[in-house]
């Protein structure tokens, strides 16, 4: 994580997709796109997963797209999750075949499936907070979010607000711990 992803600065300041500035910047991409952080992802993932009792993973786009293909692929042959991505524009052909409303793509979602939304930077939550409510506007129950990073910012609070669990696989205290 330290080598591929984090970016850190005593001088420069990131602006992050939140509107924050700070001096760490990460970028998950190379992680969840390497052979050997994307098996790790998603033993990691699975962990977390088991006795959640969820039907559905997945997020918004970008971000979540690589990890809801890497949590399907480590699934177990029969598994009955199955995985979904929800576009922050609705382009409106997806969904045409599955029954969800325009932006939401993938498996077909149902009232009452329990989904885990799936996130690779929390800072406030809001984005993953999004995705959140448009799958609760289609009745889905969003039990957790699983994100690789909290960079403990807000975001644990904002869904701890929502009445949703926010799973970090690290935090930032991990990363700088290990500078």
């Amino acid at each position: 994580m330290r080598d591929l992803a984090w970016l850190c600065s005593d001088t420069e300041e990131f602006t992050l997709a939140s509107g924050r500035t700070s001096r760490h910047f990460f970028d998950m991409k190379p992680v969840m796109l390497d052979p050997e952080c994307a098996h790790l992802l998603g033993v990691l993932m699975h962990a977390e997963l088991e006795g959640l009792d969820v039907d559905a993973i997945g997020g918004l786009e970008l971000g979540a797209v690589p990890l809801t293909g890497i949590a399907i692929a480590k699934a177990p042959i029969g598994s009955a999750l199955y995985g979904f991505i929800i576009r922050k524009e609705a382009k409106g052909r997806g969904g045409r075949k599955t029954g969800n409303p325009p932006g939401i793509e993938g498996s077909t979602l149902s009232a009452g499936d329990r989904c885990v939304i799936l996130e690779d930077v929390t800072t406030t939550g809001g984005s993953a907070l999004k995705a959140v409510e448009r799958l609760v506007e289609i009745g889905c129950e969003v039990v957790a979010c699983i994100t690789i990073l909290d960079r403990q910012e807000g975001g644990a609070e904002a869904f701890a607000n929502a009445g949703i669990r926010l799973i970090p696989l690290l935090t930032l205290a991990d990363i700088e711990g290990d500078a």
